[in-house]
């Protein structure tokens, strides 16, 4: 099990929550600290939107259960009901992620057997709040998410293992079970990366003015996704038809893995270049041939031209893994463009940390 920085924030926040309890001598510093548990989140711009609905909820749990304190005591059949009310609220409102903590408001304040009960459930849900609040400082300040580097390094790391499996597949030197067991790992990686892409997005730097150039950068880091996906994409059409591709002329062959060895080697190049590590306007070309587009897409249809009747039905197949390098090819070029015009503007903001993380 790997410690995360989100733990170690939970156990920063219990214990801030506790000391300040107990700072303030509130009567029961345990509740300021169940509470913290329940606004840490893996960014600050979501912990913002929590401690919003963790107060509403805290709010709503208290008032309710002032209210039935006062109208019907604190019997166990009372209390009961009032959840069932609270949970209906907070379902009402759209707030369902903070019916726990609601819940917890309502039982301690309902638990209590004294005269002066108002000044009880204050003491309750301020000492609740304290804990929400520490939990939100901890996230504020503690161990600071650096979801770019995770995101460049996580699709640097897919891409890295796509464009091997490209070149190997495209000589027929992959073994069909394996590749198709990491084709589906490599997929399950990409939605990882989608979600990566989503925190570094509501990443929010509260100390900086960087907003022109955090907006470049999703734009890029999007083109990025979209590059890697169209990769993964090419590698499955040329998994799924590497017969076909065997059917097809050995020239023809030929100038795919030609074309394709050039494509890899320019999203390689593109990728680093995005950091830095080799020359903007280096070009690859592999055996003496770089071709583009338009040529792959006429020497495909020669090839369908000279091809006997009986073998038209791979055309098809054949036509899907021309289409599929063809995109592929074109969304590196896009993101190719993206960092050339990224780092003419802002040349000292590209250096990412390629250090696993």
């Amino acid at each position: 099990m790997k410690l995360g920085a989100r733990i170690l924030k939970t156990g920063i926040a219990i214990v801030l929550a506790l000391l300040l309890a107990e700072l303030f001598n509130l009567p029961t510093p345990v509740f300021a600290g169940i509470a913290a548990i329940f606004v840490i989140q893996p960014t600050i711009y979501r912990s913002y939107l929590s401690i919003i609905e963790q107060v509403q909820g805290n709010t709503i749990g208290a008032i309710i259960a002032v209210l039935f304190v006062l109208f019907f005591g604190n019997n166990i059949f009372f209390i009961g009901l009032a959840a069932i009310i609270v949970i209906t609220i907070n379902l009402k409102l759209k707030i369902e992620k903070t019916i726990a903590l609601s819940l917890v408001t309502l039982i301690a304040i309902m638990d209590a057997s004294t005269d002066s009960f108002i000044q009880f459930a204050s003491i309750r849900f301020l000492t609740i709040l304290l804990g929400i609040f520490s939990s939100f400082l901890v996230n504020l300040v503690f161990i600071p998410p650096k979801y770019e580097n995770k995101l460049y390094n996580s699709i640097t790391s897919v891409s890295e293992s796509i464009t091997k499996w490209i070149r190997l597949n495209i000589r027929h030197a992959s073994e069909h079970k394996l590749l198709k067991h990491d084709i589906e790992q490599l997929s399950e990686s990409i939605i990882k990366i989608d979600q990566l892409y989503l925190m570094y997005r509501e990443e929010r730097n509260y100390f900086k003015k960087s907003n022109l150039i955090k907006s470049r950068k999703l734009v890029i880091y999007r083109q990025m996704i979209y590059t890697l996906k169209r990769a993964i994409y090419t590698l499955k059409k040329l998994h799924r038809f590497e017969n076909e591709i065997q059917s097809l002329s050995e020239d023809f062959q030929n100038i795919i893995q030609q074309q394709l060895d050039c494509l890899v080697h320019h999203h390689e190049h593109v990728m680093l270049k995005f950091i830095g590590k080799v020359k903007p306007n280096v070009t690859f070309e592999e055996g003496n041939i770089q071709l583009n587009r338009k040529e792959l897409f006429n020497l495909f249809l020669k090839e369908c031209n000279e091809m006997d009747q009986e073998e038209a039905s791979t055309h098809y197949h054949s036509m899907q893994i021309v289409s599929a390098i063809i995109e592929y090819d074109e969304n590196v070029e896009h993101l190719d463009m993206l960092i050339t015009s990224f780092q003419s503007h802002h040349k000292t903001e590209t250096e990412v940390s390629l250090q696993q993380t």
